[in-house]
């Protein structure tokens, strides 16, 4: 038996890099996840090696940023699973620029993937927590659910070239100590990660140099100076995997942090920005 046996986790941006190894990491725990992704094809990878490994998943591909995005996602918890027990906001992008060159629409982008995604999602979940923690109260049962949203060091200390995204980052901590404060008497932890330099496609130097999202090709990866420059700064000595920041996730989906609740934790490796 898994140390998550039983519950239900919702994660998106789940298709590739960390979402994936969140997804996985949970699901190796006994965790029963849905994937999302904005690429159908990437979540079905995800869900098939999940499946593979031994675990329960299924898919729900779309953009997060969809109005009804989140009623979707939740909807297919409770559908497929029958409930809703770990949500992970996850996923993301950057799309960078110095301030008098970011246009309306790269601003807005930023705080629809990051913060207002996640804002959706969560409120779409809240009747489901809530008739889930009253019913449970009724029968005598205590059970602890999480929320575990992604933020940046660039939300916690800013970063040159970063307006959008390190606002929309220091947003979802703003939301997540709200959501601990409301969501308390549902019995729910909510908190936040803080990932520094982790390896994915955005933070390489030899991958693919562009996205495409809805439409827009969007440049992407550190140049190999500026990559070298961080990586110097972290205490650790090395940039983190998504294998390092799925862990720190799990760690605040586990029973041992019940008690755990309104805090960010920054998985960098000792990196402050």
């Amino acid at each position: 038996m898994g140390t998550l046996d039983g519950k239900v986790a919702l994660i998106t941006g789940a298709g590739r890099g960390i979402g994936r190894e969140i997804a996985r990491k949970l699901a190796s725990e006994q965790a029963r996840v849905v994937v999302n992704d904005l690429d159908q094809d990437a979540a079905d990878e995800a869900v098939a090696e999940i499946i593979a490994e031994g675990g329960d998943a299924v898919s729900c591909a779309g953009s997060v940023t969809e109005a009804d995005f989140g009623d979707r996602f939740v909807s297919t918890a409770v559908g497929v699973f029958g409930g809703l027990d770990i949500i992970v906001n996850n996923a993301g992008y950057t799309w960078d620029n110095v301030i008098q060159k970011t246009t309306d629409e790269q601003w807005a982008a930023m705080l629809d993937v990051h913060l207002t995604a996640p804002f959706r999602i969560l409120r779409a979940a809240q009747p489901v927590i809530s008739a889930m923690a009253k019913r449970e109260a009724a029968d005598g049962e205590a059970s602890c659910r999480k929320v575990v949203n992604i933020s940046s060091i660039a939300g916690l200390g800013g970063n040159a070239g970063q307006a959008g995204y390190a606002s929309a980052k220091a947003g979802v901590v703003g939301l997540t100590k709200t959501l601990a404060k409301e969501w308390g008497r549902y019995n729910v932890t909510v908190n936040t990660v803080a990932f520094g330099l982790i390896t994915t496609r955005l933070t390489d130097t030899t991958g693919a140099d562009h996205i495409d999202v809805a439409g827009r090709r969007i440049a992407v990866g550190l140049s190999a100076e500026l990559r070298s420059m961080t990586e110097q700064l972290i205490p650790l000595g090395r940039p983190g995997t998504p294998r390092d920041a799925a862990g720190a996730v799990y760690l605040l989906c586990l029973p041992e942090s019940d008690y755990v609740s309104a805090q960010t934790i920054v998985c960098g490796g000792g990196l402050e920005l």
